[in-house]
C-alpha cells in the first residue's frame, strides 16, 4: 500500500465518521475490515511508519502542553491522535509541531481544565488488529500476521535520532520553540 492509499483510508474514515456521527476509531475499523487481510497488514505498516515519523522531542513537547503533561504512553496516544487529523494536519505538525495552535480541537483544549484526551487518541493504534479480529474472530490473529509479514524486520537497532532534547518544564524554553502553543497553554495552567 502506499502512502496515497493509507491517506485515502483515513480520510475516507473521517468523512464516514462525521456523517454517521459515530467516533472516528470505529469507522476505521470498518473501513478496514472491508479489506483483505494483506491490505491491513500493508496498512499497518504504513501507520507504523507515519506514527515513527512523530517520534521527536518538538512534538512530544506539542502532546505535552495541549495535555497538561505527556507520559510514554500518552505520547504514542498523541501520534495516534495527529494522524487522525488526517493528512494535512499531519504533514503540518510533522513540519512544525507549533502549527497545532491553529486547530480547532487544541483552541477548544486550551480552555478545559481536563485537557487529556484532546488529540490523544489510543483507539487509532488498534484499528488494524481490531479489524483482523473483525475478520478472523480471533484476536490474535493480527499479531501472528504481523509477525510473519514483518519478518526480520521486526529487529530493531534502537537508535532514534529524536532532534534535540530540552526541558518540557522550563516555560520560557517552551515558549521560546513552541510560541503559539505556549501562548495558548502555558497561561491557562493552574
Amino acid at each position: 500500500m502506499d502512502i496515497d492509499a493509507f491517506w485515502g483510508i483515513i480520510e475516507a474514515a473521517r468523512v464516514g465518521a462525521a456523517e454517521a456521527g459515530e467516533p472516528f476509531d470505529e469507522v476505521l475499523v470498518k473501513h478496514l475490515a472491508e479489506r483483505p487481510c494483506q491490505e491491513i497488514l500493508e496498512y499497518a505498516e504504513r501507520f507504523d511508519e507515519a506514527h515513527d515519523a512523530l517520534y521527536r522531542w518538538d512534538v512530544w513537547a506539542a502532546g505535552y502542553l495541549i495535555g497538561g503533561g505527556c507520559s510514554d504512553d500518552s505520547f504514542i496516544d498523541f501520534r495516534a491522535g495527529v494522524i487522525a487529523l488526517g493528512r494535512v494536519w499531519y504533514q503540518r505538525v510533522n513540519t512544525a509541531p507549533d502549527s497545532l495552535a491553529a486547530h480547532p480541537d487544541a483552541i477548544q483544549a486550551a480552555n478545559l481544565r481536563d485537557r487529556s484526551e484532546v488529540l490523544f487518541y489510543e483507539d487509532v493504534n488498534y484499528a488494524a488488529s481490531g479489524a483482523f479480529a473483525r475478520i478472523t474472530g480471533d484476536e490474535d490473529a493480527f499479531y501472528e500476521a504481523w509477525s510473519s509479514f514483518r519478518g526480520a524486520d521486526t529487529q530493531d537497532d534502537g537508535v532514534v535520532d529524536m532532534g534535540e532534547d530540552f526541558d518540557f518544564d522550563d516555560d520560557g524554553e517552551m515558549s521560546r520553540r513552541l510560541p503559539r502553543l505556549a501562548a495558548l497553554f502555558l497561561s491557562t495552567n493552574p
